[in-house]
């Protein structure tokens, strides 16, 4: 099978995974009541009513946000040369989390230019640069992965100190935040949200030599050649932004940046990461309209949390992974 064929199947399955979160709900539209709606022909006001002001923007967020974090988890996985690697793992998430809970908590910032997004980026931003002065003294990226991790517990102890002091009145806000949610972008949102995923993926592509090389070691990338420093600070600078605005939007989303990667690369076989990043774009943002799907079917208990929905998707995909890695290495 050709990448072409499966670049075709993945935008089949964008595509029937879009028109299931459209028509399928707690309220079912028709295919024909669908085409009315979104052609502006439709007599049903209640179906164009549920389509553009709730599935619509839902479906939307799903696809950035999916397409965000895949590719920022192929990032961080390559940069580092460790698939288990990812945006939380490296306490990325959890420094735009720090950011956002000062914000919803506290109401540090509030009334000022100093919002949620760039409160999250800072976080995010500074818990990076972190990571990056680390992998100085760090002598294997296994090492680096560990530290990541710690630092990320870390911040999550700030944030859960500043849920006990916080404001209490806010904090169910902070707390549904906090299990994550397609559904909270409008369409003032979606503005912000999709011009940032599109310039964190757009970032991407002065780098695609480096993410290639750099597979092959620093040494081997020098000699082609390659600013590894700068291209480390693009690809890593892309992968925080991109995993900043999807945490601010919509909340943690747990291992979709994980899994999505090693999707790709089991359907593609290759490590080139001009073929590897539209796909994990695209087989993110298809899982994630999915997951967005399933969660918000009609259950006794509501709407369901996202990451449990996310969490049965993806750690099969890193069981795997493990299973793989040790058998090659046994090899």
């Amino acid at each position: 099978m050709s990448n072409t064929i499966r670049f075709l199947l993945l935008i089949v399955g964008l595509l029937c995974a879009g028109l299931l979160s459209l028509a399928v709900g707690s309220v079912t539209i028709s295919l024909q009541d669908l085409w009315n709606a979104l052609t502006g022909s439709s007599s049903d006001n209640v179906a164009s009513m549920i389509l553009w002001q709730m599935r619509i923007p839902r479906a939307l967020t799903a696809v950035f946000a999916g397409a965000g974090l895949s590719v920022a988890g192929l990032l961080m996985q390559t940069v580092f040369r460790n698939q288990l690697a990812g945006p939380y793992m490296l306490g990325v998430s959890s420094g735009a989390g720090l950011g956002v809970a000062l914000v919803m908590l506290i109401g540090f910032g509030t009334g000022t230019w100093f919002g949620p997004v760039v409160a999250a980026t800072i976080g995010a931003g500074l818990v990076m640069t972190l990571v990056l002065w680390l992998a100085r003294f760090c002598r294997s990226s296994v090492s680096l992965l560990i530290l990541g991790m710690m630092i990320g517990y870390l911040v999550d102890s700030m944030v859960s100190l500043l849920i006990h002091f916080g404001d209490p009145t806010r904090l169910q806000a902070f707390v549904n935040w906090g299990f994550g949610s397609f559904g909270r972008a409008n369409w003032s949102d979606l503005r912000i949200l999709g011009t940032v995923v599109l310039v964190g993926l757009f970032l991407t592509v002065p780098a695609l030599k480096y993410l290639n090389a750099i597979l092959l070691g620093e040494s081997a990338a020098q000699s082609l050649g390659i600013s590894v420093r700068r291209n480390r600070i693009i690809a890593l600078g892309a992968a925080s932004l991109l995993a900043a605005v999807v945490t601010v939007y919509c909340g943690p989303i747990g291992f979709l940046g994980l899994a999505v990667p090693h999707l790709a690369r089991g359907m593609f076989r290759t490590a080139n990461h001009r073929i590897l990043l539209p796909a994990s774009a695209l087989c993110g943002a298809g899982l994630a309209l999915l997951a967005g799907w399933v969660a918000n079917l009609p259950t006794q208990g509501g709407v369901l949390p996202l990451n449990s929905v996310t969490a049965l998707i993806g750690v099969p995909v890193v069981f795997w992974a493990l299973l793989k890695g040790r058998g090659q290495t046994d090899e």
